[in-house]
């Protein structure tokens, strides 16, 4: 009988992510229904927004509940099937969770069909929700950049930031990025084409970006928050678009109450555009952008590094380097069964 090994939600994270908030169990699969398939999870995308999952906060979905399989995006091989539209070596995406298989009816799984020949870890870097789609409709959608204007990101050798940029590139835009650190910035200028990086470990944030933003910033694409989103505030151009993906120096303090922006007055005096947006907002939008993204990488127009973990019991690991501000890691961190 097939089994899958499961991390499921034990208690509330306080902070990081601990061991204890977690339990490990292995639980067996019945027979395959009519019209389901079984499929070995075989790669794991692994997302800050997991950690505000695990907190019982108001959020954009229910959080993870107590006793529940935690929540994440990742590639499935299938194994078998009795579906006419599923053979077994297919490749599928969903919302699979931190589990090594998933067993039920495709279309009440989420199932996505990758095409023949994907990798599925760039599949999950350049083209997938959490990264491609997220950069893709966060800037064209709410940023609305205009070709000649000056976009910035911050974690910008990250899944998403690293991408946003790239994409402001093929729009005809002035990209710079902030990250932490010479490898990052070198990576983000040298490899992906930014026209600056700011390295706000070694270099003061605002004295950085009155150097690489001489005519001011009109879009800011917002993954971090905290006192750099402040630097950025204060010289954003009149009637700038701020498009809010993700504040993660915040989400290992999930109910706390956080300062800031110091800066939000300048919403109002620059007349600013901020809008928050979820990945989910888009889903009948899901194939437009999988189309673009796998063109422009197909074409070598957009590119991403995979950061790899291997095995499944390294995933919490995995999400407390991602979320906690310690990794050095470049690009998308994934998780490799």
């Amino acid at each position: 009988m097939p089994t899958s090994r499961q991390f499921l939600l034990s208690s509330r994270p306080e902070g990081e992510l601990s061991d204890d908030d977690l339990e490990l169990r292995e639980v067996e699969l019945p027979e395959l229904g009519e019209g389901e398939i079984r499929a070995r999870t075989t790669w794991m995308s692994v997302d800050p927004t997991i950690r505000i999952w695990m907190s019982d906060i108001p959020q954009y979905m229910p959080p993870i509940a107590i006793g529940e399989v935690v929540r994440s995006i990742g590639v499935a091989e299938v194994e078998a099937s009795t579906h006419p539209g599923f053979a077994v070596g297919d490749q599928v995406s969903t919302m699979i969770g931190w589990q090594t298989r998933i067993q039920g009816k495709p279309e009440a799984l989420g199932c996505m069909k990758l095409p023949e020949g994907t990798d599925p870890g760039m599949f999950l870097a350049t083209v997938g929700p959490t990264s491609g789609m997220t950069a893709y409709f966060g800037l064209f959608d709410i940023g609305e950049p205009k070709p000649g204007e000056t976009v910035v990101v911050d974690a910008a050798a990250g899944a998403v930031g690293s991408l946003v940029g790239q994409l402001a590139k093929l729009h005809g835009c002035r990209a710079v990025g902030i990250a932490g650190g010479p490898e990052k910035c070198a990576y983000v200028t040298e490899e992906l084409g930014f026209d600056a990086c700011i390295d706000y470990k070694n270099e003061d944030v605002g004295a950085g970006l009155d150097r690489a933003c001489p005519d001011g910033i009109d879009v800011c694409f917002e993954n971090v928050g905290g006192p750099i989103f402040d630097e950025i505030l204060l010289r954003m151009n009149n009637f700038g678009r701020v498009s809010l993906c993700g504040m993660v120096s915040g989400y290992n303090r999930a109910g706390e109450q956080l300062p800031g922006p110091y800066q939000f007055p300048m919403v109002l005096m620059r007349r600013l555009k901020v809008q928050g947006f979820i990945i989910l907002d888009y889903a009948d939008r899901y194939a437009e952008a999988a189309a673009k993204l796998g063109a422009w990488v197909a074409q070598g127009k957009l590119e991403s590094r995979l950061h790899v973990r291997e095995g499944f019991e390294s995933l919490p690991d995995a999400l407390r380097e991602l979320v906690g501000g310690k990794s050095a890691k470049i690009g998308k961190m994934v998780v490799r069964f």
